[in-house]
């Protein structure tokens, strides 16, 4: 018989600690650690192919990325990347060390107990990168916008005509004037601070409005423009996080992916709803939620909505039309019962998955 050998690597920055399950033995063949650069990707690749027998090798998700899934695959070897939420853990066992991980990680995979991520091709992670970039500047944006308001209100100034960040208030924030040595020094560098990142926000929305133009994307994210709340930035946020929808044999599937499917502790006769699970990506689930706040009032096709849907696949309008009665008809129903609205947002968010997941069945990258 062809023997298995199942290898679990515990990836860290400076080094790897690699352990080697042969066949249904218990205890690993191979433990060892390798520097984690070019002479370790060597060695490494050598022990492998010198295995007789099938080689399978698995390492979680983390901070150092896929390159080390790419190396190997590249070197015609089979490597799978687990997902660490996702991983059993054993409540009860509180030794925890590199090598454990490892040879964890190698007896987990010979026993099918883990679930694996889809790594992306290196131009979706180049994408996705700019797209999180961006996320990343609107919360400093937000983060500094903080800042001023908090550091105002100190000195007793408040402003009280209207919205805040508009052409009115930052009229207002030019007459203001604080008679401490130092205030006006970290006022204006808080000012500087503010259009800096204005500007870098305005920056990385025109990459990626270019990138949203190119052929390969094009019509994924106008597609997926035709539902109410998706515009070009949650369009390629999906492109960018999720890739092709095909892979999803469901919109269920896709929903537990995103992690808004609620959460249950059931126990004898006793079951109890809990929250949304939270255990998918975080990004696709901000964006869901937020546009599933367009469902919330009576739904009218105002110029922006009709401008996306214009020319568009009779499928895709006809999708269109189904989300935007059923998620307000939702939203409504689930108010009217006292639901609060945000509880309602969450389980819209879920349904609108389902339409984006439909979409994707049609027009994928």
């Amino acid at each position: 018989m062809k023997i298995i050998h199942w290898i679990g690597i515990d990836d860290h920055a400076d080094k790897w600690t690699i352990a080697h399950l042969q066949g249904q033995e218990g205890k690993p063949a191979n433990e060892f650690e390798l520097r984690a650069d070019e002479n370790g990707y060597r060695k490494l690749i050598a022990f492998a192919k010198s295995l007789e027998g099938e080689v399978r090798i698995v390492y979680e998700a983390g901070p150092c990325g896929y390159e080390m899934y790419r190396r190997l695959t590249k070197a015609k070897l089979q490597c799978q990347v687990a997902a660490p939420s996702l991983t059993p853990y054993k409540p009860g066992q509180r030794v925890k060390t590199n090598r454990r991980d490892a040879e964890k990680l190698a007896g987990y995979l010979r026993s099918n107990e883990l679930t694996f991520v889809v790594v992306p091709d290196r131009e979706r992670e180049s994408l996705r990168d700019l797209v999180r970039a961006r996320g990343a500047v609107q919360k400093d944006l937000v983060s500094i916008r903080h800042q001023i308001v908090k550091f105002l209100l100190r000195y007793g100034h408040r402003y009280r005509e209207g919205k805040a960040w508009t052409v009115r208030f930052w009229t207002w924030l030019g007459t203001i004037k604080l008679e401490e040595e130092y205030g006006p020094v970290v006022l204006e560098e808080m000012k500087t601070t503010h259009k800096e990142r204005v500007e870098r926000l305005a920056r990385y929305d025109e990459e990626i409005e270019a990138a949203a133009k190119k052929p390969e994307y094009a019509s994924y994210v106008a597609a997926l423009s035709v539902l109410r709340g998706i515009g070009t930035l949650s369009a390629m946020t999906l492109l960018s996080e999720l890739g092709d929808l095909r892979r999803f044999a469901s919109a269920p599937q896709l929903m537990a992916a995103v992690g808004v499917v609620p959460a249950e502790h059931s126990t004898g006769d006793k079951t109890t709803r809990l929250p949304i699970t939270k255990t998918g990506n975080a990004h696709v689930r901000h964006i869901v939620v937020e546009a599933a706040w367009h469902y919330q009032r009576r739904i009218a096709n105002g110029p922006t909505i009709t401008r996306r849907r214009k020319g568009q696949a009779q499928a895709l309008l006809d999708i269109a039309h189904k989300c935007d009665l059923r998620l307000n008809r939702k939203f409504f129903r689930m108010t009217s019962r006292g639901k609060r609205s945000t509880v309602a947002a969450v389980a819209v968010g879920r349904e609108l998955i389902g339409f984006i997941w439909a979409i994707g069945q049609l027009v994928h990258p």
